[in-house]
């Protein structure tokens, strides 16, 4: 593998989008166990996956198995941050500067990141001491870069396939770090911030 992150995210991606859809549902099934099974997973309000693209591992067994006080959201882009706004199987979508469907409301009624309660991201690398690699665009670290200055909810968890881990990842100032990493295989956890 590439220590180039640019590469990196390119060789990782592929990885992904090459593993059959067998497989896929199956990782689906066994990460949503992952995800119910986290010690803080039992948490009320509202939480957030996302809606999974160019090979992203899906996370709708997962939100079909939530308990009642949660509510679901989806990511929403509004200026350089993301808000979460709540969504139910059927219920209207938009396609977003990226193409990725989102709740189709105005932004400012959404939820900011400080509401959530608990909230899964996608990555495209992790390696075994929980840092992580995303997309490259900052959305996720620049929505929860108060997480530096404070201890505070929501808790983050990276999910991804486990042919996406990697060795060993750098650390840049402005990453946000993840309370756990979950794949089909394992659930990992890092330093937490709410230690």
């Amino acid at each position: 593998m590439s220590t180039d992150r640019h590469e990196l995210r390119r060789q990782l991606r592929q990885a992904r989008r090459e593993l059959s859809a067998p497989v896929r549902l199956a990782a689906a099934e066994l990460l949503a166990t992952r995800l119910l099974a986290l010690p803080f997973a039992d948490i009320a309000g509202p939480v957030a996956g996302y809606w999974a693209m160019d090979g992203e591992i899906a996370l709708h067994r997962w939100q079909m198995q939530l308990p009642s006080r949660q509510t679901y959201c989806l990511p929403i882009l509004h200026g350089e941050l993301l808000r979460f706004a709540p969504w139910r199987p059927g219920q209207p979508l938009a396609t977003n500067r990226y193409g990725i469907p989102e709740p189709d409301i105005h932004p400012d009624d959404a939820l900011p990141a400080e509401a959530m309660a608990l909230v899964v991201a996608p990555l495209v690398g992790f390696d075994s001491a929980g840092r992580r690699l995303g997309m490259g665009g900052g959305w996720y670290d620049r929505s929860f870069a108060f997480r530096h200055q404070r201890s505070a909810p929501p808790w983050l968890v990276g999910v991804g396939f486990s042919v996406q881990q990697v060795p060993a990842l750098p650390v840049e100032h402005w990453d946000v770090a993840v309370d756990a990493i979950c794949t089909e295989t394992t659930t990992l956890f890092p330093e937490s911030p709410h230690a």
